[in-house]
C-alpha cells in the first residue's frame, strides 16, 4: 500500500500540473460518472494529502473529492493530450498538454463538509503536515498496552506510516517491536517523530523510501547488489543486519509482515 509520502508527492504533482487550470473530468470506467461531472469544466483547486488520503476541493461547491489508493491504486500523470484509455480508469483529469488517470483506488467519492470533517477527525497527526501535533500521537501511544509496532500502523495514532516506515523507524531507534506503547520512553518517541518527519520528506523528494544511513550501506549486505541497500530490515528476512550481522527476523503482526533485528532491537 502506498505510504503517506506517496500521497504528498501525488498532491504536489497534481497541483503543479492542474492547479488554477480549467480541467476536463470524466470517468471512462463509469463508476465515478456523477462525481467527475461535478469537476468537469471547473478550475482545479489545491489538492491536499492527509496521511494516505487525497482531498481535492471542487470549485464553486462545498464538495470535495476523496481518493484513497488502497493496495493497488495509482494516479498517473502523463504530459500529453489525447492519451488512449488503458485499463480501468476510474477518474480522468485533462488540460492542454496533460492527462491524469486514477486506477484501482479503494475510494474515489464526493464528500460533503461534514463527511470530510469526520474523515479527518479519525486520523492521527501526519508527519508531513506543518500543523501536525506529535503530542496527540504520544498520548495515544503512552496510554496503550498494544505493541508499538501495532500502534505505528494505526492511522488514528499516526497518519501516513505504513509497513516499510514502521519497520525501518523501529530499527533506527533500537526499539523492540513488541514493546507495549505505554513502556516507550517519551524521549525515544520524540526522536522517532523527528526522524520520521525527515525520512518522509526524503520520500517525497526522491519518490521512494530511503532509510539506510550512508555509513551503514557500505556493510557486507550493502555491497552485495548493484544498487545501494535502501532498507535495514524491511523484506530482508534471514539476511545479515547491516549494523551487527545478526540475521533479520520476521513474523506476522495484525495480518502484516514485520521485520526486525533481534540484536539491535532488544527490549529495554
Amino acid at each position: 500500500m502506498p505510504e503517506g509520502h506517496t500521497l504528498h508527492r501525488l498532491a504536489r504533482t497534481l497541483n503543479r500540473t492542474f492547479r488554477g487550470q480549467v480541467v476536463g473530468s470524466s470517468s471512462p470506467q463509469g463508476r465515478f460518472t456523477a462525481g467527475a461531472a461535478l469537476v468537469d469544466g471547473t478550475t482545479f483547486g489545491r489538492a491536499e494529502a492527509w496521511g494516505k488520503h487525497l482531498l481535492v476541493p471542487v470549485e464553486s461547491s462545498e464538495a470535495t473529492v476523496h481518493v484513497h489508493l488502497g493496495l493497488y491504486g495509482s494516479f498517473a500523470v502523463t504530459r500529453a493530450d489525447d492519451v488512449p484509455v488503458t485499463g480501468q480508469v476510474r477518474w480522468r483529469l485533462t488540460r492542454h498538454g496533460a492527462t491524469a488517470d486514477l486506477r484501482g483506488p479503494t475510494a474515489c467519492e464526493v464528500l460533503a463538509p461534514p463527511a470530510v470533517d469526520a474523515l479527518l477527525a479519525r486520523l492521527g497527526p501526519d508527519p508531513l503536515r506543518k500543523d501536525a501535533d506529535p503530542g496527540r500521537a504520544w498520548r495515544r501511544i503512552h496510554a496503550s498496552r498494544a505493541p508499538v509496532a501495532t500502534l505505528l500502523m494505526d492511522q488514528a495514532v499516526i497518519a501516513g506510516i505504513g509497513n516499510v516506515y514502521r519497520a525501518e523507524l523501529l530499527f533506527r531507534h533500537g526499539v523492540d517491536p513488541a514493546t507495549p506503547g505505554r513502556e516507550l520512553d517519551e524521549a525515544v518517541w520524540n526522536a522517532m517523530w523527528d526522524d520520521i518527519v525527515e525520512l518522509m520528506k526524503i520520500g517525497v523528494s526522491k519518490g521512494r523510501i530511503l532509510t539506510v544511513r550512508p555509513d551503514d550501506s557500505q556493510g557486507p549486505a550493502g555491497r552485495r547488489g548493484r544498487r545501494r541497500t535502501e532498507s535495514y530490515v524491511y523484506r530482508r528476512t534471514d539476511l545479515p543486519c547491516l549494523v551487527c550481522g545478526t540475521p533479520v527476523a520476521a513474523t506476522v503482526l495484525g495480518g502484516r509482515n514485520l521485520f526486525w533485528c533481534p540484536t539491535c532491537q532488544q527490549r529495554r
